[in-house]
């Protein structure tokens, strides 16, 4: 985990950028699965990228307007013996003093009443509208009170902005020591496939390999998987976001597997690889993944500084309407098939997103309408794929799809560093080439 010295020279920097507005940061709060179950806690990204404190139910203040040494103020649940036996440690207002370099903390429940006092003499307030709807009622009450005493007071928090652009702008751009974490998250998940494709077999069930990937990345000591394991076999594969995982695997099919792990301080993983699970391809299948396997390799060597998200989903979105141009999937000329959309049956998705402490990560892929250029520290997936089945209409003009292509659903997903020079494939471990895959 992070040392106190990364989360604070992240508080530094934004404080620097919030000018005189006061920041209210909240943590995640616990989420009911069913009647009183609830799900596993997952700490807000924004929250635990300026605190790494990882309990439910906290709020931080940055407070660059007030004097050094209490610009940073956290408000926790407090140690309660009773509450502990059920929901395990808290760290309390003392614990966090002095294990999370905070300059002034407080019972959670002494927030509506402090907040006043903390926003006077700010400029304005950094709050997420919208995504708290407990804490937003009394931060916008704290608010209008003090608008309603600037003829008396003479100053007031005037305006409120939201955090984010600050935020996810220093969140996109990844330090050394993200680079690193984010390292080994790819490369565990890189091994979690290399293993789970040397152990299925024609005749098991998916959730078989969604257990033995699963269950290597908690053998790692992970949190587990960073979202959703899907294990798509055949015609499953042809659904996107498939997570029932639960038909059996057939001799002559394809398994689409994209899996990932989550850090024990939430930096992800994200790979998806196709293979054989006989250990063969069909001649339809390795046409497919062949071409595949060009555009995402294009796509790659476009990721490098300077370059932009955009160029990378349009040259891997060239090379797959080409190739499928060449086997007759597809018919017309490349640049009008993509001017028109009629590839988009077999092609539904962007060819990436960021990645970070959200598996989706923050940051802009555009500045109006510009492309926002690539640069040093950024990672993102290339994750080119083509899928056919019967779910989506044929664009007119284009070739009915024959039988013997259809069920056939290949993605191939890498986890990419933009470096000072060029690029780095952090999931470079798990096997993609068609002599890997074939036995």
């Amino acid at each position: 985990m992070a040392d106190s010295l990364i989360f604070r020279r992240r508080r530094d920097i934004f404080l620097s950028n919030l000018s005189s507005f006061a920041a209210i940061i909240p943590a995640a709060e616990l989420v009911t699965h069913h009647a009183d179950c609830e799900y596993p806690f997952r700490q807000n990204s924004d929250f635990w990228y300026l605190t790494g404190f990882d309990e439910p139910n906290a709020v931080a203040l940055f407070l660059p307007h007030k004097p050094k040494g209490e610009q940073y103020v956290l408000f926790v649940l407090p140690k309660e013996s009773a509450a502990e036996v059920w929901t395990g440690f808290r760290w309390g207002t003392k614990g966090v003093l002095d294990n999370f370099d905070v300059d002034i903390s407080h019972p959670l429940s002494e927030f509506p009443t402090l907040l006043a006092h903390y926003l006077e003499g700010a400029e304005g307030i950094a709050f997420r509208v919208g995504n708290h709807p407990k804490l937003e009622p009394l931060v916008l009450k704290v608010w209008s009170e003090h608008l309603q005493k600037l003829p008396r007071s003479g100053f007031a928090p005037f305006s409120m902005i939201a955090p984010c652009p600050i935020l996810h702008d220093m969140r996109l751009r990844k330090d050394d020591f993200e680079i690193q974490r984010m390292r080994i998250a790819s490369k565990i998940s890189a091994e979690a496939h290399e293993f789970v494709r040397d152990f299925a077999r024609p005749g098991m069930n998916e959730r078989d390999l969604q257990a033995q990937i699963e269950k290597y990345f908690l053998e790692k000591g992970t949190r587990g998987p960073a979202y959703g394991s899907i294990v798509a076999s055949g015609d499953n594969a042809c659904v996107l976001h498939y997570t029932a995982n639960n038909s059996q695997i057939k001799n002559g099919d394809l398994v689409l597997i994209d899996a990932g792990c989550s850090l024990n301080d939430y930096y992800n993983g994200d790979i998806t690889r196709t293979f054989p699970v006989n250990g063969r391809f069909s001649g339809e299948q390795k046409d497919l993944y062949e071409i595949i396997l060009r555009a995402q390799k294009a796509a790659i060597e476009c990721v490098r500084p300077g370059d932009n998200a955009e160029n990378v989903h349009m040259t891997a979105l060239k090379h797959l309407v080409e190739g499928l141009v060449d086997i007759g999937l597809l018919v017309g000329e490349v640049d009008s098939i993509i001017e028109q959309q009629a590839y988009s049956h077999l092609y539904m998705h962007r060819t990436g997103h960021w990645l970070g402490l959200d598996v989706h990560d923050v940051g802009a892929y555009r500045l109006g309408d510009y492309p926002l250029n690539l640069e040093p520290g950024m990672v993102l997936t290339v994750e080119p794929g083509i899928y056919i089945s019967d779910r989506l209409a044929v664009p007119k003009g284009q070739p009915e799809i024959e039988a013997r292509w259809k069920g056939i659903g290949i993605r191939i997903e890498d986890d990419v560093l933009v470096t000072k020079d060029s690029v780095e494939v952090l999931s470079s471990n798990a096997a993609k080439n068609l002599i890997d895959l074939e036995n």
